[in-house]
């Protein structure tokens, strides 16, 4: 599998051609964590910068205990008179300053970890939050799910990753400085050494970074498909066909066959990484112990004294380890801003501006008016509804009546606004649905979808999903059940409308499949103030006297409202007030039952076999 070459994929990898041009998402990262705790990343900084000075004059300390020891040891053999508690207050001295940078990184994992945490839950919320400002066109794009899916993986722990990173490198060029000051008095090209000593390994990291983000962007969709295969293994819905049909043992080889693939990847990467890492790695090797022996060969002509080459090789070691970490940082802080434009990338993604701002149309006579709509799905060839025309009145039903596939479903999708049609255009009340405020709108609207969701919540919780408004209203939840003739079997339950359902969580129970459609009933009648009522193929797991009875119910409860039905039982059908055949998203029959069938045409022939089979 290639990677995508779309343009939102392709940017992030024309920026990594320029190295600076990847840290752009630095400063907002910062900005991230500077207004998710002040406090905690004012401590960071602070923390940060004690930690820096330390070890230098730790290593100055040090020099100063090792020439009082011997400048006491040389009195001493000389039988003069030995001031040892200078010794002693320079070894306390050191103690103290070793005790407060344990401190100082004791603080730092801290404020890191409270950071962290916090962080992580704001990024999710901020994807979370996106996720509910986009349209169902982009839930149903695939590449807008691998966008989704890194996003989730990789990005929220990447901003504090990069702060994390940025403090270190402030903390690690504070203490070059000073081990620079003290170097300097040795000699001037020891500073050009220590960093020397660190490039090839900063050359390794970085160029691997790029390839390892590459892989990462190219593996989304195997990622993905692995999420999906754990779920079909593991999760109850799934649970009975993958047992009867004997399907585990396939889609485990699948998921071990996507592992070893992705594996198979990551195992090049690594051994690349590694063994460019080595090499490199011994250059700077070479370079710290040249400087040790240059360093000794000064000690033994007594150009420096023997506390002063301690010092020295110690600010060496030190110095390097500096420089290693802080070009480690910097291609960390690369590899992050790499992983960062995901985030970003998904944050950013273009969201339609809600259309317009009307609550009521001008004529509540009206209805619904499609009046020549036409639609097609993104990425799809054909068209799947053609110059749909239907007038709905208030007070009327209407039956949807065709095959599936041929469009019934699209018709209500455009009439909530989950999408918008190309072509022609749909009205409410004699006003365009563009010029509707879209809250207002599907505030009018009570859907059950025929794959209605079945949420792993409260009884109550399911039924009062239908008017967040009044979600935890436990009369509504009464009166809505009622209305949707779920009450007798809710209070059969052991704990009535607080009975959890679903087996994700602790005593949940499962319901029957005509039990959760009698909730999703329900539901739709939350709404008080829905006066377009759709059932789409809501009553499928009941049997057909059971549907009949509901919807004769349905329509007694609803006499002020718009019914529009979906059904494939024409004994409820035969109900409506308006039927509509579609056939290849064109309306190719419109009546009443007794018209229909006078016509001898498609409806009268597909109720003609469905009459048959109950002779």
């Amino acid at each position: 599998m290639r990677p995508h070459t779309s343009t939102a994929s392709a940017e992030p990898g024309a920026f990594r051609h320029s190295f600076l041009g990847t840290f752009r998402f630095s400063r907002r990262a910062i900005d991230l964590v500077w207004s998710t705790s002040r406090p905690l990343t004012f401590g960071l900084a602070l923390l940060t910068l004690i930690a820096g000075v330390l070890p230098a004059v730790i290593a100055f300390v040090g020099a100063q205990i090792v020439d009082a020891v011997v400048a006491a040891a040389a009195l001493a053999r000389e039988g003069s008179r030995v001031e040892i508690g200078n010794v002693f207050r320079w070894v306390i001295l050191e103690a103290a300053l070793v005790v407060a940078m344990a401190a100082a990184q004791r603080g730092i994992s801290f404020c890191q970890s409270l950071l962290r945490a916090q962080l992580g839950q704001r990024v999710n919320e901020m994807i979370l939050d996106k996720a509910l400002t986009l349209e169902l066109a982009q839930f149903e794009d695939s590449e807008f799910y691998d966008k989704l899916t890194r996003a989730r993986r990789e990005a929220s722990s990447r901003p504090l990753s990069l702060v994390t990173r940025t403090f270190g490198l402030v903390q690690n060029l504070i203490a070059l400085v000073s081990f620079g000051v003290l170097l300097v008095g040795f000699s001037p090209w020891a500073m050009l050494v220590l960093l020397l000593a660190g490039l090839p390994s900063f050359i390794a990291e970085t160029r691997f970074s790029g390839e390892a983000f590459t892989l990462f962007r190219w593996r989304s969709p195997d990622t993905r498909m692995q999420l999906y295969l754990e779920t079909v293994i593991a999760r109850e819905d799934h649970a009975k066909e993958v047992k009867l049909f004997g399907l585990g043992p396939l889609l485990l080889a699948r998921y071990r066959a996507i592992f070893h693939k992705l594996y198979a990847a990551d195992r090049a990467l690594t051994l690349r990484r590694d063994l460019w890492g080595l090499g490199l790695g011994v250059i700077g090797t070479l370079a710290l112990y040249g400087a040790y022996a240059w360093i000794a060969w000064t000690t033994v002509f007594g150009h420096i004294t023997l506390g002063q080459m301690t010092m020295y090789l110690m600010l060496f070691r030190q110095g390097q380890a500096a420089v290693s970490a802080m070009l480690s940082a910097i291609g960390g802080m690369y590899e992050d801003n790499l992983y960062l434009s995901t985030l970003y990338e998904y944050l950013e993604t273009p969201v339609r501006v809600g259309g317009g701002a009307a609550v009521q149309g001008p004529d509540s006579r009206d209805g619904i008016r499609f009046e020549a709509v036409s639609f097609t799905y993104p990425g799809a060839d054909a068209p799947t509804l053609h110059d749909i025309n239907l007038h709905i009145r208030p007070g009327e039903s209407l039956a949807l009546v065709g095959q599936n596939g041929s469009g019934k479903t699209t018709l209500i999708k455009l009439l909530t606004r989950l999408y918008a049609p190309d072509q022609g255009r749909i009205l409410l009340d004699g006003l365009d649905l563009a010029q509707w405020n879209e809250n207002a709108l599907r505030q009018r609207i009570g859907v059950i979808f025929q794959d209605f969701a079945r949420y792993q919540m409260l009884v109550g919780e399911n039924v009062g999903a239908g008017d967040v408004t009044r979600f935890e209203d436990r009369e509504r939840w009464r009166e809505a059940s009622d209305k949707g003739m779920a009450s007798a079997f809710i209070d059969s339950l052991p704990q009535g409308f607080e009975t959890q359902l679903g087996k994700w969580f602790k005593d949940g129970r499962e319901l029957s499949g005509g039990q959760w459609q009698k909730i999703a009933l329900a539901r739709a009648f939350m709404r008080e103030q829905a006066d377009i009522l759709v059932l789409d193929e809501p009553t499928a797991a009941m049997d057909a006297q059971a549907e009949a009875t509901i919807f004769e119910h349905f329509s007694a409860m609803s006499s002020q409202r718009i019914v529009i039905l979906i059904s494939h039982r024409f004994s409820t059908v035969r109900m409506a007030e308006q039927i509509v055949v579609i056939q290849d998203g064109r309306i190719i029959e419109h009546g009443n039952h007794a018209q229909l069938l006078a016509q001898a045409g498609h409806y009268a022939h597909l109720f003609a076999l469905q009459a048959k089979g109950y002779l």
